[in-house]
C-alpha cells in the first residue's frame, strides 16, 4: 500500500533505563536491582499511596507501576521506600550526558526521566560498525558509569524504535530489538490488544474494535478514508503508524500550536464526590495563577474525574469571552461535574486543564458589571499572585486548605510531584 522506498530510513535509538527509579533506590542501598523486591511509592505512610516504580522481581509478584501500597504483600524481603526525586534527576541528567558523546544535541530528545531518543544515522560510523553495535556500546558504558540497566529499540523512525523497544527489546537477553520497514508486515501487524501500540488508549481501543480492528494489521488495511472521516486527522496518522510509516525527525522540534496549562493528581486516599471539591479547587487555583502570570485568559475549561473503578468523568466547556478568574473557573467546573459525576462513587484521580488562550488585554467590561467591585478583586488578585511568586505557593492559601482533604500542604516542595 505505501512505498518505503520514498519513507524516510534514518537510524533512530530509543533507551529505556530499566526499572529505574527502583534501580536507583536499589544503588543506594547496595543492592542488586535484578535480584531484590523493592518498590518506589509516592508516600510510605499512606497505604493508598501510587507504586512508582518496581524492581524486575517485585513485578513477578504482580505488583507494577500504578499498584498501591496496600496490594504490596507484606513480607520481610519486600523493600518499600519513598521517592529521592533529586537523586533520580541526577542519574538521568549523568545518563543523557553519556549518551550526548555520541550524538549531536539536536539529534537528541529527553522522552522522560528514563527514556530518551537519539538519532544516530549521521554519527554512529564515527563509534561503531552499526547502529546495533552502538546500542550495545552505549547499554555498556551506561552500565559501567552507573550500574543501571537498559533497554534499546532501533529503527528506521521514531516510531518503529518506540514499538521495537515496547514491544521486543524489554523481553531480549541483550535488551536490544531493531525493527526496519521489512519487519512491519511480521512483528508491527500481530501486535494486540491496540492499546498496547503507541499513542492508542484503550478508549480510542474501543472505537476502533466496535469497527472490526483488532489488530495494529487490521488497522493497517482499514480504509484510511473510514478513519479520516470517524476519527479525523488522528485517524490517518493512525493507518500511517500501523504502516510503520513517521515522518517526524528529533532535529525538527515539535511546536506546539494548541498550549494548554494543566493539573492532575493521582490521590493518595479515596474520596468521596463531596470531598473533592477543595482539592479540585485548589487545582483550579494554581492553573488559574499560571494563566495570570502569562497573562492571559482561557476561553476553553476541561476537567475529568476518575473513579477507583477505572469509571472517567469528563466535561469540557467554553466561556467566549475567555477568564482567568478562579472563582469562576471552579463554579463552571462544579455545576457540571455535579450533573454527570456519581455523587455515590468514590476518586482517586482528578485532572484540570485551560486552553485556548487570548490575551488578557481583550478584556471588556460591559454596562451592568459593577466596576468598582471588579477592580477590587483584581488589585486582591494581583497581590495574591505577587505574594506566591515571592514567597512561594503556601505564602497565601485559602481556609478551606486547612481542612482535612486537602492535598495543597502534602504537594508542597515536591519534585515532579514527588518527595525530593
Amino acid at each position: 500500500m505505501y512505498n518505503y522506498y520514498i519513507c524516510p530510513h534514518r537510524d533512530v535509538l530509543c533507551v529505556d533505563l530499566k526499572s529505574f527509579f527502583a534501580s536507583v533506590s536499589c544503588i543506594l542501598k547496595g543492592l542488586d536491582p535484578l535480584t531484590t523486591k523493592l518498590a518506589v511509592v509516592g508516600d510510605t505512610k499512606s497505604t493508598g499511596s501510587v507504586v512508582l516504580a518496581a524492581t524486575p522481581p517485585l513485578k513477578e509478584l504482580g505488583i507494577k507501576t500504578g499498584s498501591r501500597l496496600f496490594e504490596i504483600p507484606s513480607r520481610k524481603d519486600i523493600f518499600i521506600i519513598n521517592p529521592s526525586m533529586r537523586i533520580y534527576l541526577d542519574y538521568s541528567q549523568r545518563i543523557s550526558e553519556i549518551a550526548l558523546q555520541y550524538v549531536a544535541p539536536e539529534d537528541f530528545h529527553q522522552y522522560s526521566v528514563d527514556e530518551f531518543f537519539m538519532d544516530v544515522t549521521e554519527s554512529y560510523h564515527l563509534f561503531a560498525k552499526s547502529p546495533y553495535a552502538l546500542a550495545k556500546l552505549l547499554k555498556d558504558e551506561i552500565y559501567a558509569e552507573t550500574n543501571i540497566h537498559s533497554s534499546v529499540g532501533i529503527g528506521d523512525n521514531i516510531l518503529l524504535s518506540k514499538v521495537s523497544l515496547d514491544i521486543e527489546a524489554k523481553k531480549q537477553p541483550d535488551g536490544i530489538a531493531e525493527w526496519r520497514y521489512h519487519d512491519v508486515p511480521e512483528k508491527l501487524w500481530p501486535i494486540a490488544p491496540l492499546s498496547k501500540f503507541w499513542g492508542i488508549n484503550t478508549r480510542s481501543e474501543k472505537k476502533l474494535n466496535e469497527r472490526g480492528i483488532f489488530t495494529i494489521g487490521d488497522l493497517a488495511h482499514y480504509t484510511p478514508n473510514f478513519l479520516k472521516r470517524d476519527f479525523g486527522i488522528i485517524g490517518v496518522d493512525w493507518h500511517l503508524h500501523a504502516n510503520g510509516i513517521d515522518f517526524s525527525e528529533i532535529r525538527n522540534k515539535h511546536v506546539v500550536h494548541s498550549p494548554s496549562i494543566a493539573k492532575s493528581q493521582i490521590l493518595m486516599k479515596d474520596y468521596k464526590f463531596q470531598d473533592t471539591y477543595v482539592v479540585l479547587l485548589e487545582h483550579v487555583d494554581e492553573v488559574s495563577h499560571r494563566l495570570r502570570l502569562s497573562h492571559h485568559l482561557a476561553k476553553t475549561i476541561s476537567v475529568s474525574y476518575g473513579t477507583k473503578h477505572g469509571q472517567v468523568y469528563r466535561k469540557q466547556f467554553t466561556i467566549s469571552e475567555g477568564t482567568n478568574d478562579s472563582d469562576v473557573i471552579m463554579h463552571g467546573i462544579w455545576q457540571r461535574l455535579k450533573k454527570i459525576a456519581d455523587p455515590f462513587e468514590l476518586y482517586r484521580t482528578i485532572s484540570v486543564s485551560l486552553s485556548n488562550f487570548i490575551p488578557d488585554s481583550t478584556t471588556q467590561m460591559t454596562l451592568f458589571d459593577d466596576t468598582d467591585d471588579i477592580q477590587k478583586k483584581e488589585n486582591l488578585t494581583k497581590t495574591v499572585d505577587q505574594l506566591k511568586v515571592k514567597y512561594g505557593t503556601l505564602s497565601v492559601i485559602r481556609a478551606m486548605s486547612s481542612t482535612e482533604h486537602s492535598t495543597l500542604h502534602l504537594r508542597a516542595g515536591l519534585i515532579a510531584g514527588h518527595k525530593r
